[in-house]
């Protein structure tokens, strides 16, 4: 006897169960990216996701196939990592948005639910690329439109949908080339097959039971830079709420206005971010009761968090009485300091970059990169910490564009620019070249302009042996990276970065930047300095202390 229908314990459970069999197995999905180097991060962003989103769907209690709909939109998109996470949250809400109008689960409501969520991911991709996620998506997508009118076992049809996907899946490598040099399928499509696995274990009764409570601990990541609330002791508001709205009422923009209002009534440090028909709340206040009370005229409550922040503030100054946080150096505490017109956020790590960034304008640091994606929420809180009119992010990492662009959708007081820096040299340059007395959109083009100019290279190794390029790399070898694929391999850092500039270097380079990283000695890297400045005497060659890791060099030639 098969399952003609599920409820919305059956899907929480789904859920769950997908949740936990992406974390199981994130590390062998990290494996599967084409470059071999020692920050795989698709499973890592993927399952810190969906973990975000579960976090959500656990904490209901009375759950209906509305509000789990809500749960794992809400959580997904705010949790988003990576440009995986990000694709993966934008299934998760196109499914959602379907699910959510169904009296009840069953294969017809879930073909259409498979198709909306394929439709809304397409949607966020500017350009989307054929071989990965997406592909696996519509491929399960259009199996089970073809399934919907052939079975009503839900078990069977999610069988032979995941059975497809699974095809679609090995088919990867003939679409992109990369993947086929590589020997590995598209990591972000293995990922969602993880997912759809596991929602199948979990309808069935076999899924890997869910514990919130770990699920947060590991899903947590680096802390943004400079993302204490706490500046001073001088505490005006000393109670730090934080609350969903389930909206069951009229809450259209003209309400929302009227709530932000209220709240700047009543405290500070405001964030209302809404959602379709979720809205999160943040706000100082000295009477959360009465952000509470008006937040109940709009709909139920959920994910309420009170903090004392005066408790909690002298808790930090006895723990940190010898020495001032490496968040808090970060950034200024910008929020206190008058609105300006423009204000500009970038990601990086290293004590380095950070002081190279600050010194040329960036008014907030997200602490990130290779090795830990920011989310969407670290975005947003960066956008709110930034007094300015117009707000220019720059990622500094390709796969950190379309979280910023996530960020960005999300934004009503403020405007919003996302600079899509792929690497740290194109953000300096992009930053470098901002002209104050020129307009939004006239800055935008010519820092695109300018950081286009850039050509860059990274310095790293390799955690396992693959083929790239052409080029064999055996485990412990030292790659270098360029913006379009690989440029060099050896057995030696030095040697492999001068390698790596002489492919960037033509008769027209006039710079070439260097940034050594936290495993190089400035004795090495002055060494470095000396060789490319003698093998190219017609560039100015400089030398910078990036401390970034991972990276031994990162560089650039313009």
């Amino acid at each position: 006897m098969g399952i003609k229908s599920a409820d919305a314990e059956v899907l929480k459970t789904a859920i769950l169960a997908a949740a936990k069999e992406l974390e199981a197995k994130k590390e062998w999905i990290n494996e599967l990216n084409v470059f071999p180097v020692p920050d795989g991060d698709t499973g890592t962003n993927m399952t810190m996701t969906i973990m975000a989103a579960a976090k959500e769907v656990a904490a209901i209690t009375e759950p209906t196939l509305s509000s789990i709909a809500k749960a794992l939109s809400s959580g997904s998109l705010r949790g988003a990592r990576g440009n995986s996470g990000v694709i993966l949250s934008q299934l998760f809400r196109g499914f959602g948005k379907e699910i959510g109008e169904a009296e009840k689960i069953t294969v017809p409501v879930l073909a259409g639910s498979f198709t909306r969520a394929t439709e809304t991911a397409y949607k966020a991709v500017m350009k989307p690329k054929e071989g990965t996620i997406l592909t696996v998506a519509r491929g399960m997508a259009d199996k089970a439109a073809e399934l919907a009118a052939q079975t009503e076992d839900v078990a069977e049809f999610l069988e032979k949908v995941i059975e497809h996907g699974d095809f679609v899946l090995s088919q990867t490598p003939e679409m992109l080339p990369v993947l086929k040099q590589a020997g590995v399928v598209d990591s972000g499509g293995q990922g969602l097959m993880q997912v759809m696995k596991g929602a199948l274990d979990g309808i069935l009764g076999r899924g890997i039971p869910f514990d919130a409570e770990i699920a947060q601990s590991k899903s947590a990541g680096t802390a943004a830079a400079g993302s204490s609330e706490l500046e001073t002791a001088d505490i005006k508001f000393g109670y730090c709420t934080e609350f969903i709205i389930n909206v069951e009422k009229a809450y259209d923009e003209k309400e929302e206005l009227k709530f932000k209002a209220f709240l700047e009534s009543i405290g500070d440090s405001i964030v209302v971010v809404s959602d379709d028909d979720v809205v999160k709340v943040h706000v100082h206040t000295n009477n959360p009761g009465l952000a509470i009370e008006r937040a109940l005229t709009y709909g139920s409550l959920s994910r309420m968090k009170i903090d004392n922040m005066r408790e909690e503030h002298n808790e930090r100054l006895i723990m940190n009485a010898s020495k001032q946080s490496d968040a808090e150096k970060n950034t200024a505490p910008v929020k206190e300091e008058p609105r300006k017109q423009y204000g500009f956020i970038a990601v990086s790590i290293g004590e380095g970059l950070g002081e190279i960034f600050r010194g040329i304008g960036a008014d907030y640091l997200i602490e990130g990169g290779q090795t830990m994606n920011p989310s969407t929420e670290d975005m947003l809180n960066a956008i709110d910490k930034v007094n300015a009119d117009v707000i220019y992010i720059l990622p500094n990492n390709k796969n950190i564009i379309l979280a910023a662009e996530q960020a960005k959708s999300l934004v009503e007081d403020k405007k919003i620019y996302v600079v899509p820096s792929k690497t740290v040299p194109q953000g300096i340059a992009a930053l470098i070249n901002f002209m104050p007395d020129a307009d939004p959109e006239d800055n935008l083009e010519s820092m695109i302009g300018e950081m286009q100019q850039i050509r860059t290279g990274q310095i790293t190794y390799a955690v396992r042996n693959t083929s790239i390029d052409g080029m064999e790399i055996n485990e412990g070898d030292i790659m270098g990276i360029g913006d379009s694929g690989m440029l060099a391999v050896g057995k030696d850092i030095e040697a492999t970065a001068i390698e790596t500039v002489g492919r960037m270097v033509d008769e027209d380079s006039e710079l070439i930047s260097i940034y050594y990283g936290e495993d190089v000695t400035v004795e090495q890297a002055e060494v470095l300095t000396e060789k490319l400045q003698e093998k190219y005497p017609h560039c100015e060659v400089e030398l910078n202390d990036g401390g970034q890791p991972i990276y031994y060099y990162l560089l650039s030639v313009e």
